[in-house]
């Protein structure tokens, strides 16, 4: 799940080397920032690629290209490179998408039919990288009609299938002719998409330019600037000191912005959610006892007030409680004394200093979150602070992704992810046993038949009511064995310069780097001159 997935950000940094690092810093735009026609924003995180064919930009807004589909601010969807929605045929089994004629890519050639057929064709190759291609196993074939018509067939009926036409279109002409996995495509991409990249400098910055080209209105914002900044503090330094036009913030840094009367605090509601992963493959975590106790040890109320600041709700699994998908009575409230219980019942009994033991293994697991990721550290540290009250050890580590990735199958993870387009796109990936250890797929290796195979009927029917029912058992499987344990859901907030005037945020996903915040639709900002 590495395009949307549970993933993080950079290291801390004391106050001191806050200030050294943001002086030392030059501005990540070239010193744009603070010029009417130029943006500067500040990201906690970059993508590994920015080929479509891999998995950048699969939820929409990716800048440097368009899909058939788009998103408006309420999520709706709305044409894009298609020049309306498509016509659905065959009870569900054919979808045919128009094009709109005349679209360039930004090196000047014509988009066709036969790019969007490419594209498809190349994520389904068995050869391709793309660990989101699970998305597409409902798309039989597609083909062109013409330079202007292209026709979707499924295996079965897929109720969010639109949905996944919001995905970018590559070029042909580009990206057919090197390999999709290496080539330079992936660093140096081509799109028909409002802004061309003018240069990416890994771990620094991703510089665009507006496309003159673009078959939309011109961009006001003529320059874009994405600071890759990982670490929460120096991103608030750096933004405090005008390097920065823009940044996403967790909460607690974005109230200090809160009277500033140059900057504006936007809030967007998510779908994001923060969880420990609870690997099947140890011994304590993956016992089933451990698990449904530590999902009612954990004080998710305190978590919300303390760590988000309000900012957000208490979570019990990746659909959010104000979703209409969400299943009543599914909620776990704090119950130390029934946690407790049944841990003693298990045979897990207090030891001498109170952590608990059972068949002479002791309680105790670690618990990894990403270095510089405030948010998480706190979260992980709260988990701890919870569990050891019930007699569980968990002992909190920092690293990178290099550290943590081939730990996973044995030690848990402060983990994240959320789609808002459909319940779908995110439990399958979450949940489904077969994609234990791909990637970051299934990070706990979570098996239980059951929730494969409503995941299975949900994604196979048309009928939303049985859909509904489907994920229900999902909701409800998760009560009795969860293999991870779900936190908080998190608003993202994001301080801007009041320049930029009026913005607007959408419903967002976990993945709140470039695809989302206020600049979701940079190329419709209107800058104060």
């Amino acid at each position: 799940m590495r395009a949307r997935s549970i993933r993080g950000t950079g290291t801390v940094a004391v106050v001191a080397a806050i200030a050294v690092a943001a002086t030392a810093c030059s501005a990540p735009g070239g010193g744009d920032s603070g010029n009417a026609d130029s943006a500067v924003v500040g990201i906690g995180y970059e993508p590994e690629s920015l080929s479509p064919l891999l998995g950048f930009g699969k939820d929409g807004n990716s800048k440097i290209f368009d899909g058939l589909l788009t998103h408006d601010a309420q999520m709706n969807l709305r044409p894009a490179l298609a020049a309306e929605l498509p016509k659905v045929g065959d009870d569900g089994l054919t979808y045919t998408y128009t094009l709109r004629e005349g679209v360039k890519f930004s090196d000047g050639k014509p988009f066709t039919a036969k790019d969007v057929v490419f594209t498809y064709r190349t994520i389904l190759d068995a050869k391709t990288n793309n660990a989101s291609k699970g998305e597409l196993d409902a798309l039989k074939t597609v083909t062109a009609e013409g330079d202007h018509t292209v026709v979707f067939r499924l295996k079965y009926p897929y109720a969010p299938f639109a949905e996944r036409t919001v995905l970018p279109i590559a070029p042909e002409h580009v990206a057919g002719g090197q390999d999709v996995n290496t080539g330079a495509f992936t660093t140096k991409p081509i799109g028909t998409g409002p802004y061309k990249l003018v240069s990416w400098s890994k771990g620094e910055k991703l510089v665009f330019e507006a496309n003159p080209g673009h078959w939309g209105d011109a961009p006001k914002v003529k320059n874009f600037t994405m600071a890759v900044i990982k670490d929460d503090d120096v991103r608030a330094t750096r933004l405090r000191s005008g390097d920065l036009d823009g940044a996403i913030l967790p909460p607690n840094l974005a109230e200090t912005f809160a009277k500033d009367k140059d900057r504006k605090t936007h809030a967007a509601k998510t779908f994001d959610y923060r969880v420990v992963t609870l690997p099947t493959g140890n011994k304590v975590a993956g016992d089933t006892a451990v698990r449904r106790a530590l999902d009612i040890a954990v004080d998710r109320g305190a978590m919300v007030d303390s760590i988000l600041n309000g900012a957000g709700k208490e979570a019990y699994g990746p659909v959010p409680t104000d979703s209409e998908w969400f299943t009543e009575g599914t909620e776990r409230a704090h119950d130390l004394d029934r946690a407790k219980k049944i841990l003693d019942d298990a045979g897990w009994k207090p030891g001498s200093d109170g952590v608990r033991e059972k068949d002479g293994v002791r309680a105790s697991f670690p618990l990894w979150y990403v270095s510089g990721d405030k948010l998480r550290q706190d979260h992980a540290l709260a988990y701890a602070s919870d569990a050891k009250k019930a007699g569980v050890e968990i002992k909190v580590q920092a690293g990178t992704w290099e550290v943590i990735e081939p730990r996973m199958p044995k030690d848990a993870v402060l983990a994240g992810g959320g789609s808002p387009a459909d319940p779908d796109f995110d439990q399958y990936t979450l949940l489904k046993s077969d994609l234990a250890g791909d990637g970051f797929n299934n990070m706990a290796w979570y098996d239980n038949p059951a929730v494969d195979k409503a995941l299975d009927d949900a994604r196979r029917s048309g009928d939303k009511a049985e859909r509904a029912a489907a994920y229900d058992t999902v909701q409800r499987e998760l009560v009795k064995n969860p293999g991870y344990t779900f936190l908080t859901h998190i608003d993202h907030l994001y301080v801007v310069d009041d320049r930029y005037g009026t913005l607007t945020t959408q419903v967002e996903p976990h993945d709140h780097g470039l695809a989302s915040g206020p600049w979701w639709n940079v190329e419709d900002w209107q800058p104060a001159k």
